[in-house]
């Protein structure tokens, strides 16, 4: 059902950009903005793993230094049929962890110093399962291909608002303009954003039940996550807006955000759907 819902919801983004491209630019318009939005992203998705890891604060660490926190991860990586990630630690109270890597050979797992004095092995390896699950699924080239396509949309608003409505040729350019141009500036990168934060929240929870699949134990990444969002919400982590989507539990919990934009789907839901689970 969730890999119905991106889907569904990366049609409805692809749907939205054509539209939008027709509207204001024309095929010309659309074509040319969608290009510069795919070389942007395929740069960030190509490296973006070690633009994360350095935004993060991360430091790869090796067996030596911590040879439970490998022993874990190697044996998660090895029941989920992965080859063994690089390793990293932030340095930061906050109890929460991260993985990235545009596939399964080139994969990082990130944990915070928090969730290593919080978490029980067990919950751990819950949260590791997780995190696998996201890397396995490609789930950072998914929200590759969605950033795509928003930074497409959001680029032809800008055009818009500075152009009025228009930067394709006169004749593609039909209908576009006026009223409907500014409508389009406002609510085309905002239904956007919203398709785009729909997507991952369902990319979330399935990494959840991929995980605890992986694992055989919901209930350990439920008491995780449970744990996590209380730790999130009493101790504040300075990370960029830009990667708060990575990590497992929104590392800005501690805000008053509205549901609607969030990056992540609630923690009671999430629990309340692993808890449901039967291995």
């Amino acid at each position: 059902m969730n890999n119905l819902k991106t889907v569904v919801l990366l049609a409805a983004l692809s749907g939205l950009l054509i539209a939008i491209g027709g509207a204001l630019g024309g095929p010309r318009g659309m074509v040319m903005f969608l290009g510069i939005a795919v070389v942007m992203n395929f740069t960030s998705y190509w490296f973006s793993a070690d633009i994360v890891l350095r935004t993060a604060g991360a430091h790869e660490i090796h067996e030596q230094d911590d040879p439970g926190l490998f022993g874990l991860v190697a044996d998660v990586a090895q029941r989920s049929g992965m080859p063994m990630p690089r390793v990293y630690t932030i340095d930061s109270a906050q109890p929460n962890a991260f993985a990235t890597g545009r596939n399964p050979e080139h994969a990082a797992v990130a944990v915070t110093s928090g969730i290593r004095a919080m978490l029980t092995e067990r919950e751990l390896a819950g949260v590791l399962g997780h995190e696998m699950a996201h890397v396995k699924n490609r789930d950072i080239l998914t929200s590759s291909v969605v950033a795509t396509i928003a930074s497409a949309i959001s680029s032809m608003a800008w055009m818009a608002m500075w152009f009025g409505g228009g930067f394709g040729s006169r004749d593609d350019n039909r209908g576009g303009g006026g009223i409907g141009a500014l409508v389009t500036m406002i609510l085309a990168p905002l239904a956007a954003t919203l398709i785009q934060l729909g997507i991952s929240r369902s990319r979330e929870y399935q990494a959840d039940a991929d995980g605890a699949r992986v694992v055989g134990d919901p209930e350990a990444l439920a008491s995780a996550l449970a744990k996590m969002q209380m730790g999130a919400a009493r101790i504040p982590m300075q990370v960029p807006q830009a990667t708060a989507h990575l990590f497992i539990v929104s590392p800005f919990s501690g805000r008053n955000m509205a549901g609607l934009f969030s990056t992540h789907p609630p923690t009671e839901e999430r629990i309340a759907r692993l808890r449901k689970m039967r291995i």
